[in-house]
């Protein structure tokens, strides 16, 4: 039976149970044969300048052991990727959450504590600050040009922390993975992975980022199907922590539930349903319990990932229109959007913070 594990990436010392792990696999576009050739370095060389750009952190999980003389070995860890000279770190949010004492670990083994922590569970994303200086950063590339077979390799903290900056290659097994209890797409890799393995990269044969390891399905019968975030989406929410210090996400103000086509996976245009109406804003523009939703400002709505996709590029106070059918008719709605998560409700805006957006 298959089972699916999530935010597992985080290696548990004392049990070494390898349950379900965080990874992914993302690449950058293929050209011809004597392009490729041309553009791509060897593995051996690629592992060895994207090394120093990816860190090993460990710690203990607050409320875990019971203070016993062993408890010292009762420890978490995972991995994260140098963002900035200056010790700034990307990693999963999960591998992160309700870690004490943390200790991370460069590649040329130089110890530090954290200074700074900014979390988006939402997106399992995080930032996180050591006190460093000339730090190599990792170069991200556009994992929207990547392809279905092309190779990667994913480097991390599998398993033991003593095993640091492991190295495994594969290749991309599919893209715009959506249904893996993510908040946005993931790509698919068969890049062996394993718990630790959350919050390291996946590079493409350029030795840039496509992609941070984050999720693995885990089973008996089960082999090499690894997610990873992908870049552009671990960098939007970047930019937003490093200008916020908290991710500004718009929200429809509706709790919304797909159809049974899309909860399963199968190609469809069915819209989603209003379960809930929060906001005053959406009660404002005419929704009610039980419309339909098609499309935002004429994009397709027809997944909760959509959506968040969507909305990476809009932000809370912006009007947007929907097309929706309400009492059997097809109707469009005038919305402002509200702020927090796109789909729990979220929060109301402020007179002061609708000026602030402009409208």
């Amino acid at each position: 039976m298959m089972r699916r594990v999530k935010n597992v990436g985080i290696k548990r010392v004392a049990s070494l149970l390898l349950c379900g792990l965080l990874l992914s696999g993302l690449g950058g576009q293929l050209g011809s044969a004597a392009g490729m050739a041309s553009a791509q370095a060897p593995e051996p060389q690629i592992i060895k300048e994207v090394s120093p750009s990816v860190v090993g952190i460990i710690g203990k999980s607050s409320g875990q052991g019971n203070g016993g003389p062993d408890d010292r070995y009762n420890l978490a860890h995972g991995s994260g990727i140098i963002v900035r000279s200056d010790g700034w770190i990307v990693t999963n949010a999960h591998v992160i959450k309700d870690l004490e004492n943390v200790v991370v670990v460069t590649s040329d083994t130089r110890k530090y504590s954290i200074t700074d922590t900014y979390l988006d569970e939402f997106s399992d994303v995080a930032l996180i600050k050591i006190n460093a200086k000339s730090l190599k950063p990792a170069k991200f590339a556009q994992s929207a040009k990547a392809v279905v077979g092309e190779k990667v390799i994913a480097i991390g903290t599998p398993v033991s922390f003593s095993l640091r900056n492991s190295a495994t290659v594969g290749v991309i097994s599919g893209l715009g993975r959506g249904g893996m209890d993510a908040a946005y797409r993931l790509i698919q890799s068969d890049t062996a992975i394993n718990p630790g393995n959350s919050g390291g990269p996946l590079l493409n044969m350029k030795g840039e980022v496509l992609g941070m390891n984050s999720l693995k399905y885990s089973a008996v019968e089960i082999e090499n199907m690894g997610f990873a975030i992908p870049a552009e989406t671990v960098q939007y929410i970047m930019k937003q922590l490093f200008k916020y210090g908290e991710v500004k996400r718009p929200s429809l103000g509706l709790e919304l539930t797909e159809s049974w086509s899309a909860i399963v996976g199968l190609p469809t245009e069915d819209p989603l349903t209003v379960k809930k109406v929060v906001s005053a804003e959406a009660r404002k523009a005419g929704i009610n319990e039980g419309d339909v939703l098609y499309s935002i400002d004429g994009h397709p709505a027809a997944s909760l990932v959509d959506i968040n996709e969507l909305f990476k590029s809009y932000t809370p106070g912006t009007t947007v229109r929907l097309l929706m059918q309400s009492d059997g008719d097809i109707v469009a709605r005038q919305l402002v959007l509200g702020k927090g998560d796109p789909l729990l409700g979220g929060e109301e805006l402020t007179a002061n913070e609708m000026g602030q957006t402009g409208k």
